[in-house]
């Protein structure tokens, strides 16, 4: 028998009358100034991604989620982040309970006996030791970049691993109550995801809320055997997919629309700007068909029932460096073509470029990835953890 994955109502209206997700990029566009100036996206917006299906997109359909082909919810990050960075960054983590699937079943269902819709933010690093005592493992510390954490339903930590995990690091659950956020998240871009740190004095989890990023899943559904650590990646490139299609959408819009300051032709109207445009458009839509030419390349393989070769999995690490290096290439050409209205704090350009600095900056899509693709490729090995 064939199933038919779930879909996210991306157009009209909820059939249940509630909010569409068309509604919910109107919400973000009316309030993303508030979230960068608050330094987070608020509980209110995050339970609006809730009921357009962000985060059950990645909860298996065994608790009642959707479990998305990953190229369907890349595409919902896409479009926020087209609209607010920020509110794409944050929502994009709704793709991390696949890691949750590693989990014992039983902690499963007791994370999602409420609802599918859980949302999941985690400061990994630093990791931190932890003390084997009776009931679990006694947890201290502080941790970095835990973007969301303020509208989370759980929250993790990594700690050191043991003997019981090869001594790869886990990733520890906490309930916010046990967790204190030290809000010192003040950046140049991506200021309202709110990617505070995270401190912990003492609390005990039992070791059946503990799992292994990226480890062997407990949940046998097509989306767990995507491969994880390349999803994490994908999921946060996307972002800079979205603010690259903003810029040059605007660099349009603007170069259709004036003359210069000094009464000179309108942009359009100029070949340098016409060529650069057009050079820009190319490369962002070319980067942005090996994106999802791969990812749906991929989930079709997990989907037969077949392990994704090493070599597909390499390009899905590339193809995400690629093109958040494209999306802020997009950012950058689009800028400078704007003159000197693009300097002012008004100008959306200014948001543009702040944002698109921030991905490419994450280990997950920096120029290293580049090395350990090309290794893959050439068949000698890349460096630990890249697949």
């Amino acid at each position: 028998m064939t199933t038919t994955a779930p879909t996210l109502d991306t157009t009209g209206t909820a059939a249940n009358g509630t909010l569409s997700f068309e509604d919910v990029l109107e919400h973000v566009a009316l309030r993303r100034e508030e979230f960068a100036t608050q330094k987070f996206v608020p509980r209110d917006m995050i339970d609006e991604f809730k009921q357009v299906g962000i985060y059950r997109a990645a909860t298996p359909r065994q608790f009642g989620g959707d479990a998305l082909p990953p190229s369907e919810f890349l595409r919902m990050i896409e479009r926020i982040s087209a609209v607010d960075a920020s509110a794409g960054w944050v929502a994009s983590f709704g793709s991390a309970l696949v890691y949750l699937a590693a989990l014992p079943l039983s902690t499963q269902a007791e994370l999602y006996k409420d609802s599918p819709d859980l949302v999941f933010a985690g400061g990994l690093f630093p990791v931190q030791p932890a003390e084997q005592v009776p009931g679990g493992l006694k947890i201290s510390g502080q941790w970095k970049f835990a973007s969301g954490c303020k509208g989370a339903d759980i929250l993790g930590v990594g700690i050191r691993g043991g003997d019981s995990t090869a001594g790869k690091p886990r990733t520890a659950l906490l309930w916010p109550k046990d967790v204190e956020i030290v809000e010192n998240w003040d950046v140049v871009g991506l200021s309202g995801t709110g990617s505070h740190e995270l401190k912990v004095d003492g609390v005990v989890v039992p070791e059946d809320w503990t799992f292994i990023r990226g480890g062997t899943p407990t949940v046998d559904e097509p989306l767990y055997r995507y491969p994880s650590i390349a999803y994490a990646a994908q999921v946060l490139a996307v972002v800079n997919l979205g603010v690259g299609r903003a810029a040059l959408d605007y660099a349009i819009k603007v170069g259709a629309g004036r003359t210069g300051i000094t009464g000179a032709p309108k942009l359009a109207d100029r070949a340098y700007y016409r060529i650069d445009l057009a050079k820009a458009e190319a490369t962002l839509r070319s980067a942005r068909a090996f994106f999802y030419e791969v990812t749906d390349e991929a989930y079709a393989t997990v989907v037969a029932g077949d392990p994704v070769p090493e070599k597909l999995a390499a390009l899905l690490r590339l193809s995400s460096t690629h093109v958040a290096k494209a999306g802020a290439s997009a950012v950058h050409t689009a800028f400078q073509l704007s003159g000197t209205g693009a300097i002012y704090d008004g100008n959306a350009m200014q948001r543009y470029m702040r944002e698109a600095l921030v991905p490419p900056q994450h280990a997950f899509l920096g120029d290293g990835i580049y090395d350990s693709a090309g290794a893959v490729l050439m068949e000698i090995p890349p460096f630990p953890g890249f697949i």
